[in-house]
């Protein structure tokens, strides 16, 4: 058996996603994000859920993941291709690599850009992401140097037991937009926990 059956014999997971086909950028976004912000990943494409090749055109693929990688993700990313033949039918390999500059965050609709990550096969909301880390092992998460207004909030919660966005931008003096982001960066990288079962959503530490 070679890789790729392997691949689609297992099924998909943290790191594996098929698709069919790719047809709406804003949705493909939401995929690509989620695993550049967790461990990287890799979308199969020609290949429908249950692990039935059906091949598909790359080159139409391709446009479309251009497309999504380039105007619906923030930061852009940037994607590999690799065409694999099986069964007589093409399928496109799409790599996306865990990115240095996280958090990556996805273009719902016009002004409305948010995060998401990887748990197990599914690509999760960052404000989802407290019920779906409650169901699966402790993950494991890398720890990265932070900038003063990353260890302002950390420093606020040391002596407060919890913050909310509105409180942080006026803590840190920062836009919505880039306390949000803040926000996500530290809970992707294990620093805080968001917690969202109340009205309005707050930050613990982890």
């Amino acid at each position: 058996m070679d890789d790729l059956q392997r691949l689609i014999w297992q099924g998909e997971n943290d790191q594996v996603d098929f698709k069919q086909r790719v047809t709406q950028p804003d949705k493909i976004a939401r995929t690509l994000v989620s695993f550049a912000n967790t461990r990287g990943g890799m979308i199969l494409i020609g290949v429908k859920d249950d692990g039935k090749v059906v091949g598909v055109d790359p080159e139409e693929e391709k446009h479309t993941l251009e497309l999504a990688a380039g105007f619906y993700c923030d930061p852009p990313l940037l994607l590999s291709y690799e065409e694999v033949e099986l069964d007589g039918r093409t399928i496109l390999k799409v790599t996306v690599p865990e990115s240095s500059t996280k958090p990556h965050f996805a273009k719902v609709k016009e002004d409305d850009w948010r995060g998401y990550v990887r748990v197990k096969d599914t690509s999760v909301q960052t404000s989802k992401m407290v019920e779906k880390s409650m169901e699966t092992d402790e993950p494991t998460f890398e720890r990265i140097p932070l900038d003063r207004h990353e260890l302002a909030v950390l420093d606020y919660l040391a002596l407060n037991r919890r913050v909310t966005l509105r409180q942080y931008m006026k803590i840190a003096n920062l836009s919505e937009r880039r306390a949000y982001r803040m926000l996500v960066k530290l809970v992707i990288h294990g620093y805080v926990r968001l917690h969202d079962k109340e009205k309005e959503e707050y930050y613990t530490l982890s």
